[in-house]
């Protein structure tokens, strides 16, 4: 068998300045010397383990040409640096470091004023990219606009790829998933002509995110899918697990959760837990809050979604009267409500028996064929002298919604986010 021989670290820098991309244009027209090489080598080495997911030596390669960088040069490579080593550190709960780069990022934005004799595109990207790790994403959201129309102007594509992308994300960030799904749809457009396949693959990892949160759980797992082929195609694999997490969490709501389990499962046994701290602790939060065999009724306010063990998912939409019964009584198992209370607490009225009797005989009646396996003796709602209670035998378990949103990144950004 023939012997391929591995080109040495050095050959592969000096190849790195041949086809210079978008973010060197800005150095072409200087004179290439053998800082510069190594700088541009390191940087490209770094981008490579960067998305290969080995972020010790990504981490190595990217601080090494950050060292060879100078200003007023190479003040947008820079800022791409700090980018990337922000994520890194974010993603490995490094606030520390993080902050120091979001630090310098912001200074860095205050100097290039004065380097540049005129303000274009890259110029209010960064500075937006730079108000969303301040997580000011109404101010971040002009700048994306801004850098977009610039880019307009300036025929820039590829930024105004990024910057589309990125008014996607903030939007996201703010809870508007619509505006996410129109921007999503043009930045679709343009990468038809662009090839660009990680911003691709970022593209529909986010698409698939929007949809989650509009419950459109079918389509959001066809935009899943197209990630981690795009991904896979690109031998990208530092957000590989990022999608199995989200697949995961779109099944979960879906009510699939041994389905979940299992996506969770393979997600956590393939990441490195040094650097894929954040990850580990989001994928840990979501295994807790279904992995339980014992659970008899699983219950998602937020989401409308109730799973019975023996019944699966069952439907609660239209039925928001039966709904809040059953999170009445199962928020307090044991406790019991009468009919004043459920007329109160339930329809907000004073109990009158000609209107509350019936209305309270034939609520309960209707939520236990929905909760109750046939065949099965009633066990999640009991009644009793003092009024009705939820079995405080039973193992009901809530979904963690809070939990979950407390667990932010730091800087506000995801590593499936392009820099």
């Amino acid at each position: 068998m023939e012997t391929i021989q591995t080109p040495s670290i050095e050959t592969l820098m000096t190849r790195a300045v041949v086809d210079l991309s978008q973010d060197d244009k800005f150095l072409a027209h200087l004179p290439i010397d053998s800082s510069r090489i190594e700088g541009q080598g390191h940087y490209r080495l770094a981008k490579i383990f960067y998305d290969k997911a080995d972020f010790e030596k990504a981490e190595d390669h990217f601080l090494e040409a950050l060292k060879r960088t100078e200003l007023p040069q190479d003040a947008f490579a820079m800022f791409k640096i700090y980018g990337f080593l922000i994520r890194i550190y974010s993603e490995s709960l490094n606030e520390k470091d993080a902050n120091k780069y979001i630090q310098l990022s912001s200074e860095l934005l205050d100097q290039t004023v004065g380097i540049l004799p005129s303000l274009n595109g890259e110029y209010f990207y960064n500075a937006a990219v730079v108000n969303t790790y301040k997580g000011d994403f109404t101010e971040a959201q002009k700048n994306f606009n801004q850098a977009y129309r610039k880019a307009q102007t300036e025929n820039e594509p590829e930024l105004m790829a990024k910057s589309l992308y990125a008014m996607a994300t903030n939007a996201f960030q703010m809870r508007n998933y619509q505006d996410t799904i129109v921007y999503l749809n043009q930045l679709n457009e343009l990468l038809s002509i662009l090839k660009k396949g990680y911003l691709k693959g970022s593209m529909h990892l986010l698409w698939g995110n929007a949809l989650r949160e509009l419950e459109e759980y079918a389509n959001s797992l066809t935009h899943y899918d197209l990630a981690m082929k795009l991904l896979h195609s690109k031998r990208c694999w530092n957000m590989h697990n990022y999608v199995l997490l989200n697949k995961g969490v779109a099944l979960k709501k879906m009510g699939e959760f041994s389905k979940a389990l299992m996506l969770f499962g393979l997600a956590q046994n393939s990441l490195d837990d040094d650097y894929f701290k954040r990850l580990q602790q989001l994928i840990s939060m979501e295994v807790d809050d279904v992995n339980d065999s014992s659970v008899d009724l699983y219950l998602d306010r937020h989401n409308r979604v109730i799973h019975e063990k023996a019944l699966g998912v069952i439907d609660f939409k239209h039925r928001f009267v039966l709904l809040e019964i059953l999170f009445l009584l199962a928020q307090t198992p044991g406790t019991y409500y009468n009919k004043e209370d459920l007329a109160k607490m339930i329809w907000k009225d004073e109990y009158n028996p000609l209107i509350h009797d019936k209305l309270i005989y034939t609520s309960i009646s209707r939520l236990r064929k929905l909760i109750e396996p046939k065949g099965i003796k009633r066990q999640y709602i009991l009644r009793g002298k003092d009024g009705y209670t939820f079995n405080p035998r039973v193992n009901a378990r809530f979904h963690k919604e809070n939990e979950v949103v407390k667990h932010k990144n730091i800087a506000n950004i995801e590593i499936s986010s392009p820099v």
